[in-house]
């Protein structure tokens, strides 16, 4: 049945330790995305408030991505992905205070520190793994760094619920972000035990004053609008979940929680399966998965309708969890041919542009949401219009793995 496991073995001990570190900075982010919203909820804030605190997150990561995306080229990674996992855990304690004692100018800076930190080790992520892992491995390498944030979310889920279960007055919100902050720190002695001795491939003059000019601009902008449509309309809609279903619902903490653990197991086994399905299948699965996804999501947005209906919530929740597990099944597979397809003098400029996209997108979308709910436009027409920006993400997709098949053709990747 797990058959499908024999070919993680070949992930070397280097990046098995990036990603048991990845793990634990991803506690800290899936917690935080669990529940920090209905913490603050919980501490006085309205919707609309929370959506411009977490625009501010997103809008450090705009500013910083591009420039450390052409800092790392032809410098090492490790130091680093190093201070990263030091200065993460720190913030998000800091970040923590700052609700509990409404001090929005320190939430507002640690919110936008704790983007950078974060963005920085997403950044780096790949193209270490690119250059410091063998290309047989490559596929098994993506695809389990892509299930870490879903291993994460299984472990910070049920952590929640137990805990919350055991005691709600000692294990309230607080208390939980606050264990899972500090369980971060572990990343730090990971990354540590990491060799010294990493890959570091040529520069080829792009730290020059003329650097931007020596990348592929054509070949990138063909591979980044398809991402790009997908994330505007995630950050619609992703990062505000937990409110859809506590103010539609009545969800709390230690039940959304649950929820997203269950969320987590399958979106793991689904991640796991990316390198079968790329074989099997090839690029070409990326659009199918992406749009049983989409139809999923819609049916999700229709229980906003009939919430009333004895049976809604289960229907809410049975989209939440299949959705997510179809979307991200395409992932590993959309990064690979992404990287690929740019070549590699242009991969760390590439996945800071992504990280970029993503971040600048959900800051946009962000301060949309805070508009649309101050209007007391409904969570599912919201997500709607999420699911609208999917179908052209998919489209452009479409479009892409077209192009990539035809230079694979011409032998031009």
């Amino acid at each position: 049945m797990f058959g499908f496991l024999k070919a993680y073995q070949k992930v070397e001990t280097n990046i098995v330790y990036l990603i048991i570190a990845e793990l634990f900075l991803q506690l800290i982010n899936t917690s935080f995305t669990l529940i920090l919203n209905l913490y603050m909820t919980k501490s006085g804030y309205a919707d609309h408030e929370i959506a411009t605190f977490v625009a501010y997150r997103f809008m450090s990561v705009v500013l910083f991505a591009l420039p450390f995306g052409l800092f790392i080229r032809g410098r090492r990674i490790r130091p680093l992905l190093l201070l990263s996992a030091v200065v993460l855990p720190l913030v998000s304690l800091v970040i923590l205070e700052a609700v509990s004692l409404k001090i929005n100018w320190l939430l507002q800076i640690s919110l936008i520190v704790w983007g950078i930190c974060f963005t920085a080790n997403q950044i780096a992520i790949l193209p270490f793994i690119l250059r410091n892992s063998n290309p047989a491995g490559h596929t098994e390498s993506i695809s389990l760094n892509a299930s870490v944030w879903s291993f994460a979310t299984i472990v910070a889920g049920l952590l929640i619920w137990l805990l919350s279960g055991i005691d709600p007055h000692i294990f309230d919100d607080k208390l939980l972000l606050q264990i899972f902050s500090l369980s971060g720190f572990a990343a730090a002695w990971f990354v540590w035990r990491m060799s010294v001795n990493e890959k570091i491939p040529e520069a080829h003059g792009l730290q020059s004053k003329h650097a931007l000019s020596n990348y592929d601009w054509d070949i990138i902008a063909k591979a980044i609008v398809p991402t790009t449509m997908i994330a505007v309309g995630a950050g619609l809609t992703i990062p505000f979940m937990n409110l859809f279903f506590f103010h539609v619902f009545g969800l709390n903490s230690d039940t959304f929680s649950l929820l997203g653990s269950v969320t987590g197991v399958v979106v793991a086994l689904f991640s796991l399966q990316a390198p079968l399905v790329k074989r099997k299948f090839g690029y070409e699965a990326i659009t199918g998965t992406q749009l049983l996804a989409i139809i999923a999501l819609v049916l999700l947005g229709a229980t906003d309708f009939i919430s009333h209906w004895p049976f809604a919530l289960y229907i809410a929740a049975f989209c939440f969890i299949i959705r997510q597990p179809l979307m991200n099944l395409a992932n590993p597979m959309t990064s690979q041919m992404t990287m690929y397809y740019v070549g590699k003098k242009n991969q760390e400029l590439v996945s800071a542009i992504t990280s970029s996209i993503w971040s600048g997108s959900w800051f946009f979308s962000s301060l949309v949401f805070r508009y649309l709910r101050e209007m007391n436009l409904r969570y599912g027409y919201i997500i709607y219009i999420t699911a609208a920006f999917y179908v052209l993400g998919v489209f452009f997709y479409h479009l892409l793995i077209k192009d990539f098949r035809r230079k694979e053709q011409l032998g031009l990747i």
